[in-house]
């Protein structure tokens, strides 16, 4: 029998996007306050030190909410400010290695999660520990369009069978598109321009919820 599970509503920072920088604490803010599930800090060009300023700040941002940070890429970042887990791309650490550090560490609170194009990817990111994956480009997006052309649905649904771990859909999420992705398996959606970009993030929140809980036959890891 199936059970109800929360789907998770991940916003992935951008914040040369914004065009000034400096308005990323303020979305880090309303994100949290909207009720986002998680933030995940994805700026890649920054060194540690800069990293872990915005680390902190985006902690603070979620202090007093149920808001998760996640840091991409950088574990010692993730460990130095206290962030909730981190998240792996293709050139990142492999997951294998953090999974076998969060055993040995007994911090079994900290989140593992990879980037996937591909279900034989996703299937070895389970194996290799991770506590969910991302899976895409599912639409056309500026951001991804180093990965390739657009999965789609039906390779996001492949995706989805073949794990058990929590499958989120990113790239080109609308807030048109989402509910096809959620009804295709997705656990959730991660997305960058739909949170940074809304005019009223917690409408887009609420818009996003739905009012239900998705169904599925396992239940998250994080």
């Amino acid at each position: 029998m199936p059970h109800a599970r929360k789907r998770i509503l991940c916003y992935v920072t951008d914040r040369r996007a914004l065009g000034d920088a400096s308005g990323l604490g303020g979305v880090l803010r309303r994100a949290a306050q909207a009720g986002v599930d998680w933030i995940q800090v994805r700026e890649q060009d920054l060194d540690a030190r800069a990293l872990a300023e915005l680390v902190r700040l985006a902690l603070e941002a979620a202090r007093e909410t149920s808001t998760r940070i996640l840091v991409n890429d950088r574990l010692d970042v993730a460990l130095a400010t206290g962030a909730a887990g981190v998240h792996l791309g293709e050139k990142s650490l492999p997951v294998e290695t953090i999974a076998a550090w969060r055993r040995t560490a007994n911090r079994f609170d900290f989140v593992i999660g990879a980037s996937c194009h591909s279900p034989e990817a996703a299937r070895i990111a389970e194996h290799s520990g991770a506590d969910y994956v991302y899976f895409g480009p599912v639409f056309s997006t500026p951001s991804k369009a180093a990965f390739g052309p657009p999965q789609g649905i039906e390779r996001l649904q492949e995706a989805c069978s073949a794990v058990r771990i929590p499958v989120y859909a990113i790239g080109g999420i609308t807030a048109e598109n989402a509910a096809a992705c959620l009804a295709a398996g997705a656990a959730g959606i991660a997305a960058i321009r739909l949170f940074q970009q809304s005019v009223d993030l917690a409408a887009t929140v609420a818009s996003l919820r739905g009012g239900r809980e998705i169904q599925s036959q396992a239940a998250p890891n994080s």
